[in-house]
This record gives structure tokens, sequence and C-alpha cells, in this order.
């Protein structure tokens, strides 16, 4: 006797995205995608799996998503590391020095889809989550930065929401950032006694990072730490106060962050930050910054480069919160029918109402009318055809008009079926 199978669950912190909430999905991605094709990003598509190496190089070594997070194993054919991608920007610049796609011009590219951390599941962030990735490649000044910031405010305007706060911050360059390195670690070394298990690994390696710290006993210490815009020269400031001025050109407020940073020395001049008090403890929204060594650091040409990246779950979550969606119909017409021949003549009728741009639904199996209307209106279809004996001698079909304006005028119809395509079209 064959044993049962056991019943399976999907993976924790994997989640199914069902048919009720897939609509807002394909909504939400039709809104990403006409906002970015308006300012010219054109789509980007890597791979899910690259070498590990290109993550440990482009992220670094030292961070909690190499260290803890990236879902990694060995190609049982070849032995070579693989790493499902636990961000985009490495794999989209990876693709885009093969590629050789800065020969020519700068680009401006982006990208969707899932990602993978192996972190603890919470609002927002899940094992497997998806993102927005937005990248200028080739393009070093600060107008482009302040583009990338203006671009995503009108972002929130589409999705109606309000409480996105931006907060700003040089990292100037990487000479500025040396000498700011050395004498925050000389901070951290007199305040090591209250350096957490994460500060103290990261003292030397990452100390940056020390300063972004959420434990409340190293506050004190990390507001006293020397800030890195008295380490800024001319040329860094110059930047930063033209994405500034641009960002007030736009009437875009924005706060001053010197504890925004972030730990790999290829990010350098203007990093931004979009928080909102809406999703708990995780409040960040969207995340970018200036990476201009990293296309060298990957093996490429020298090119400077800006993007930011967005959590699509985080995203849906605070426009579900700003606006109730609207339930989409399966179709707009729904086709019963009574008897084989009905049935077979409905599945052609179908294909001519497709034909007309029109979305249809045949009932499947043979059932009565009543059943079968009662499945239509709960399809959300906007007209009901039926075919029965009568219509099929007669070469006609009746049309029940089963909601909105369609309802106002003759509740049922018998229409010539060359001329059911046109009616429909007309009302639906």
């Amino acid at each position: 006797m064959t044993q049962a199978f056991q019943k399976l669950a999907a993976i924790r912190g994997m989640n199914d995205v069902l048919p009720e909430a897939g609509h807002r999905w394909e909504a939400f991605e039709a809104l990403i995608r006409d906002w970015l094709h308006s300012y010219g990003y054109r789509n980007m598509r890597p791979p899910v799996l690259e070498h590990t190496r290109l993550f440990t190089r482009g992220i670094g070594e030292v961070t909690d998503i190499v260290e803890k997070e990236m879902y990694t194993f060995t190609d049982a054919l070849n032995g070579d590391s693989l790493t499902m991608r636990p961000e985009f920007t490495a794999g989209m610049v990876r693709a885009t020095i093969e590629h050789n796609l800065l020969y020519e011009r700068p680009q401006r590219v982006y990208a969707m889809g899932p990602v993978f951390r192996h972190e603890r599941p919470q609002r927002g962030r899940y094992r497997q989550f998806h993102q927005i990735d937005v990248e200028a490649l080739g393009f070093a000044g600060p107008d482009v930065d302040a583009e990338m910031i203006v671009m995503l405010a009108r972002l929130w305007r589409r999705l109606g929401l309000a409480d996105i706060r931006l907060e700003l911050n040089s990292l100037g360059q990487p000479d500025e950032r040396a000498a700011h390195r050395a004498a925050l670690i000389a901070h951290l070394e007199r305040h090591r006694d209250i350096l957490d298990e994460d500060g103290q690994r990261r003292l030397y390696s990452n100390p940056l990072r020390v300063l972004d710290t959420k434990n409340p006993a190293m506050q004190e210490m990390a507001d006293s730490a020397p800030r890195l815009s008295d380490f800024l020269g001319e040329a860094s400031r110059a930047h930063l106060q033209g994405v500034c001025e641009r960002l007030d050109d736009a009437g875009i407020a924005y706060r001053m962050n010197p504890r925004l940073v972030r730990g790999l020395d290829y990010y350098n001049l203007t990093v931004f930050e979009w928080v909102t008090d809406r999703l708990g403890a995780q409040g960040t929204v969207c995340g970018g910054g200036r990476y201009d060594g990293l296309i060298e650091l990957l093996g490429g040409k020298p090119a400077p480069a800006v993007g930011f990246a967005i959590g699509m779950e985080r995203l849906l979550d605070l426009w579900g919160q700003s606006q109730a969606p609207e339930p989409v119909p399966e179709c707009q017409v729904y086709i019963v029918h009574q008897g084989e021949a009905a049935q077979r003549r409905a599945a052609r009728v179908a294909e001519t109402l497709r034909d007309a741009g029109l979305s249809v639904i045949v009932h499947a199996g043979s059932a009565g009318f009543k059943s079968q209307f009662k499945r239509a209106d709960a399809s959300g279809a906007r007209a009901a055809v039926i075919l029965g004996g009568d219509e099929l001698a007669s070469g006609s079909a009746g049309v029940k008009w089963l909601r909105g304006d369609a309802q106002q005028g003759e509740a049922q119809q018998q229409v010539p079926l060359d001329q059911l395509a046109e009616v429909l079209q007309s009302k639906v």
C-alpha cells in the first residue's frame, strides 16, 4: 500500500501570493514600470543565481548579509559556490561590465523581482522578498542624485503616501573617509567597554556601521563620535550643496543625518533614505546613494554610479494602508450554455470575443442555468452571454447585463452572433 504523502506548507518566510492579492501586485508593478519609464529607465533582468564571490566582493565580507543571511550552496556539477541573490546591484553591475554597456553611453536601468536573505521574518521583511532596484550608471554629477530623490517623491505622491521623510548625508571621498575612520576608531577604542558584540566585531573592520547601532546603551557614545562632515573637502561639500539646492528647487524637505552611513569603501558622496513610522521598527522604505568605486572593484573600467532599492512588500503594505484595494473581476464576459452543442459553440464564440479584445470565461462542465448565472455573477463579469438550443437555432445569443451602467438599459437582449462583439465592446 502506498504511504500517504505528508502535506507540506511553504518554507517559513517564503510566502504565497494568492489570486486575491495577485491583482494588487499586478497593478502595483504596472504603476512602477510606468513611473520608471517616465524618467527614461529601462528594464534589466539579471539571474537569480550568481557566483558567491560576486557578493562577497560587491557587498563586503564583513556585513550581516554575507556573514549570516546569504543562501549559498555548492553546485554538485562543478563544485562552484553559488548564491541566490540577496540584492540586485552587484548582479546589475556585473552584467554592465560583462556586456560592456557603458561603452557608448551611460545607462539608466532598473530591475524588479525576488531576492533572498536568511533572516528572521517580520513585518514587511521575508526570506524571499521582492525589490525594485534602480541604477544610473556612468553619471557623476549631483543632478542625477537629486533627480533620483525627486522621482521617488513623485512615486510617493502617486501612491498617496504623505508621511515618508527624507534623510540625507554625504560620505565624502575615500581619503576623507580614511581620515575620519582613524579618528572614529580612536573614539571607539576610548569607549570599548560599552561596545556590544557587534560593535566589538566591527571596531576595526567596519567602524562606520558601529554608529548605526540601535543599542540604547551605545547611543550617547555614537552621538559624540567624530562626524564625517567635519572631514569633507571642498569638492565633496560642493557636491552635497548641489544635491541640496536641487531638492530645495523641487520643494522637497529633508533632514541631514550624520549617522546615515554605508559601511563599504566604494560608497561615496550622497547617501539617502526615505523612512516612515508606519512600519514599526523596520521604518526604511527606500535606501540609496552613490557608489562610484563599485564598477572598478568588480573588474570594470572606473565609472561613477548611483542607485536605490525599495522593498516591494513594505511599499505594498503602506499603499494598502492609504487606500482600500478595489476587487478585480475575473473576466468581462461569462458565457453560460445548455447542452453539448451549445458548449462547443460557446468555445468558438469565446475565441471570437477574445479576438475583439474582451476577457472571457466559458462555464466549464454542465450545470443548470441558475447555477451558471450564480457563478457568472461571482466572477465579477459585466455581462453573461447565453447560448442554448433556441439561440443556436436562431444564430443569436442572449446577453444579460449583470452590473454597472449597462444594467440601466434593457436587462437582457438577443443579439445576432455576428454583432455580439460590437455590442459587448460598447458596454463592458
